[in-house]
């Protein structure tokens, strides 16, 4: 007679449904500081709702952008440093509604993992909150993954979602043209793209996260996890301001790839590099790494983060503005006839 084996549990398998249970009921605080007109629960249920009346839209077109935050989570790991990447993660989703002129309403998130570390989590999904705190976003849900097997000791993945509104009409870009100003918005860093090169430069240097920074000031692993500026409420001011005609968020592909995607057939950006200063962790990546100035506009966001495309009448006033509303501007070129973009200048 075979010997009966003792009952197996979830838990005994890595999984860990009361962990989860306690990381619902910490980050339900964070969450509920994010709450704005339109929602209708919170954190708990199957699903969340949200009335696009209540948030103030008579004739609504929904938007919505999903994105990561990629190889800059390796930083956050390796150096324990959790509490920035969540910036990131709203960051990377909401620049690109605002893009569409939509405003960030609400935000989801999902978090996977081998090993659920609650006070890790909870770090991580505060950030997350701070985020959407600064776009105006708020956080209704989001799903935690324990995948024992999976993902290695530490390591974990980090996606996010989110779903914006505009009136009818209202959409980006919009009646481009040649003589349209470019303004640029100043990043706050290397935001979340390129750090498979960046890895890769710190690994060939020799240098360690802990590190002092060659380039500023403590260690190089915290200047290099500087979260993504969140540009949402700016550029909705903006855009309601009046004189905006499109938007580029300054992601991967720089600003060769990205500000061509909202300029229409026979219209080019002609961008003056003397205009703003290459910020000191870019100057620092170029020389270590010996790139070429093409590869860096095309890898790096180079201290620009978000363009607008304005009227030129209302350029002026634009760049006031967003001044007013915390942005560092600068006027780093006009849209001319042709295709692409072409630069003046020295990085």
């Amino acid at each position: 007679m075979t010997e009966r084996k003792t009952g197996l549990t979830y838990a005994a398998a890595g999984v860990d449904i009361d962990a989860g249970n306690a990381l619902v009921d910490r980050i339900k605080p964070a969450a509920a500081a994010t709450k704005r007109p339109g929602v209708m629960d919170g954190l708990g249920g199957f699903g969340a709702m949200f009335d696009l009346r209540a948030a103030g839209y008579s004739d609504p077109i929904l938007v919505a952008a999903t994105d990561g935050v990629g190889t800059k989570l390796k930083i956050a790991i390796d150096t324990g440093r959790l509490d920035t990447v969540g910036i990131d993660l709203v960051a990377m989703c909401v620049n690109d509604l605002v893009c569409q002129g939509a405003e960030p309403l609400l935000f989801l998130d999902y978090f996977a993992t081998g090993k659920l570390d609650v006070e890790g989590a909870a770090s991580i999904i505060e950030g997350i909150a701070e985020g959407c705190a600064q776009a105006g976003a708020a956080l209704i849900g989001g799903e935690t993954a324990e995948m024992p097997g999976l993902y290695a000791k530490g390591d974990f993945d980090l996606a996010g979602f989110a779903v914006g509104a505009m009136e009818r009409g209202g959409h980006l870009p919009s009646g481009i043209a040649e003589g349209d100003v470019l303004l640029g918005l100043a990043s706050s860093g290397v935001h979340s793209n390129g750090y498979s090169l960046v890895r890769r430069i710190v690994s060939e240097a020799g240098l360690g996260w802990d590190t002092p920074c060659p380039f500023g000031e403590g260690a190089l692993g915290d200047a290099l996890l500087t979260p993504t500026r969140i540009y949402a409420r700016q550029a909705i001011k903006a855009l309601r301001a009046g004189g905006l005609k499109g938007l580029a968020h300054i992601t991967g592909g720089g600003l060769t790839e990205n500000l061509p995607r909202i300029l229409p057939e026979g219209v080019g950006a002609e961008i003056d590099l003397d205009a703003w200063t290459l910020p000191a962790v870019f100057a620092w990546l170029r020389t270590e790494g010996g790139i070429e100035t093409a590869e860096m506009l095309k890898t790096f966001n180079c201290g620009i983060g978000l363009v607008a495309v304005v009227d030129a009448e209302a350029a002026d006033t634009l760049a006031e503005l967003l001044a007013a509303e915390g942005e560092t501007v600068f006027r780093i070129g006009t849209l001319v006839p042709g295709a692409g973009v072409s630069y003046r200048g020295n990085l």
